[in-house]
């Protein structure tokens, strides 16, 4: 692995300034994706610029706005947040199914989705709950709806200088069962095949699904048979699912296999939610 130079932020100031004046400047909080593609060449980083200290970006706490996760919370306290927990159970499941338990301890939410990989776990749930992105840079903050934030295999709606400040996940929440299921090859601890999430709100349903597109995408057809067309065949439902997703063949799935399980995942979100 190249060398590189190594900056402990002691505020964010100086973090923005770092990944603004310097080429090849890459945040690092819990360095899980980061550190692995740095060995694998998918990143050339000449400086890595540690976060992981900056208290204003642990930040984990429930107000009148919703549910606010800063960029170095680690996947298991948000799994493990009463709040999370009792209200949007489903972005626990998400951030439950990433990799192992040494991973979730080191990898976070917003290295999750910064990482902008279709297959992200957290991505979906947050698709279905309406989550905003809160992106922070030299030029102050800026707000955009998940669904914005990401732009491509890889790519994000981040500027150079900018980084995710943290995660919100506004009120009102949801009411009703919420649910992610996640195919893999191994069933633990690898990247999801496909993964669905599907959130019932009151009696109409979200629905997101992951590994199927250049980025995660909502399954539109399927939430408008069911929420405007009154669709209660979840089997018949489910096929147009087909409709929004565009998958490919690589070493963890065919893209036809992928366009069946999305079918069974989405069916079987819809059971469980939706009741069958």
């Amino acid at each position: 692995m190249p060398s590189y130079e190594y900056v402990k932020c002691t505020d964010l100031k100086q973090a923005f300034d770092l990944l603004s004046s310097r080429e090849q400047a890459y945040p690092l909080a819990g360095g899980t994706d980061l550190m692995v593609g740095m060995r694998g060449g998918k990143f050339t980083a000449r400086l890595l610029v540690d976060l992981k200290d900056l208290e204003e970006l642990k930040i984990l706490r429930e107000d009148e706005k919703g549910i606010t996760v800063g960029a170095a919370v680690i996947l298991n306290e948000i799994a493990a947040y009463e709040p999370i927990l009792k209200n949007i159970p489903i972005l626990a499941q998400g951030a439950h199914s990433v990799g192992s338990y040494s991973i979730r301890n080191r990898g976070t939410l917003a290295g999750n989705i910064c990482n902008a990989s279709p297959a992200a776990d957290t991505a979906a749930p947050l698709y279905c709950l309406g989550a905003s992105i809160v992106i922070a840079g030299t030029g102050g903050q800026r707000t955009v709806p998940v669904e914005e934030f990401f732009t491509g295999p890889g790519k994000t709606d981040l500027k150079k200088g900018e980084l995710v400040h943290s995660v919100l996940v506004p009120k009102p929440y949801p009411q009703e069962k919420g649910v992610y299921i996640k195919a893999s090859r191994t069933g633990s601890v690898d990247l999801a095949t496909v993964g669905v999430a599907v959130q019932r709100w009151g009696d109409k349903v979200k629905i997101a699904v992951g590994a199927v597109a250049p980025t995660p995408v909502r399954a539109l057809a399927v939430e408008e048979a069911v929420n405007e067309k009154g669709e209660k065949d979840w089997a018949r439902a489910a096929k147009l699912v087909h409709e929004s997703i565009s998958p490919i063949t690589d070493l963890r799935g065919s893209r036809d296999y992928r366009y069946h399980i999305a079918e069974v995942l989405v069916r079987r979100g819809l059971e469980q939610t939706m009741g069958v």
